[in-house]
């Protein structure tokens, strides 16, 4: 038989055909990846059950906090827009007050009476949404709170005390809605002329 033809068989065989195609020996080892247990099957799914319950609460709350911050402070925009009319019944008030011609028409009581019941209902109003005033004068300097426009000299008071209250601040629950704008003390600056002339007297003597 010659020679090519024997090859063919023997290429061609069963025998020769199964450890073509046999894995084991393509790989030259058997797969030793061990199969899993129901056991453990079941573990791997509670684990990612967990993991889903886990995420889908904090999601939750993610979602709670964005609602009750949106209920909360929905109307936080309109709210600072709206401290102008307080703004303007004050001074309208002072201006009415300080107006010469008017102080002496009998019915200048009576109109800042009715000018007051307004903005009383107004801040009644805001009160009702978690508005309220924040009080300033005589407390320690907050930039938290307070935005410095001018300072005062005083040597009575610690330096950094507001005395004086330019434009009202409020909060809205607890979110600053304006910060109060206002005059805080300053020390003194000391006369350097005065005493130059003391310690030249001084040492005269």
């Amino acid at each position: 038989m010659p020679k090519s033809d024997i090859n063919k068989e023997e290429l061609s065989s069963p025998k020769n055909e199964k450890k073509i195609n046999d894995p084991k020996d393509q790989e030259g080892k058997i797969d030793s990846k061990k199969e899993e247990t129901p056991e453990e099957r079941i573990k791997i799914l509670e684990e990612k059950l967990l993991r889903m319950l886990a995420e889908m609460e904090n999601q939750r709350r993610r979602f709670e906090k964005e609602r009750q911050e949106a209920f909360d402070f929905g109307g936080f925009n309109f709210a600072r827009e709206s401290l102008a009319l307080l703004d303007n019944i004050d001074r309208a008030t002072d201006s009415f007050k300080n107006d010469e011609k008017l102080k002496i028409n009998k019915d200048l009581g009576k109109i800042i009476e009715a000018i007051e019941i307004i903005k009383k209902d107004l801040l009644s109003i805001f009160q009702k949404n978690g508005i309220a005033l924040i009080e300033c004068l005589n407390k320690k300097f907050d930039p938290n709170f307070h935005q410095a426009m001018i300072e005062i000299e005083d040597n009575e008071k610690d330096a950094g005390i507001v005395v004086q209250e330019i434009q009202k601040g409020y909060m809205m629950k607890d979110r600053l809605l304006r910060p109060a704008m206002v005059g805080v003390t300053k020390k003194k600056a000391q006369n350097t002329e005065k005493t130059n002339k003391n310690e030249n007297k001084d040492e005269k003597q």
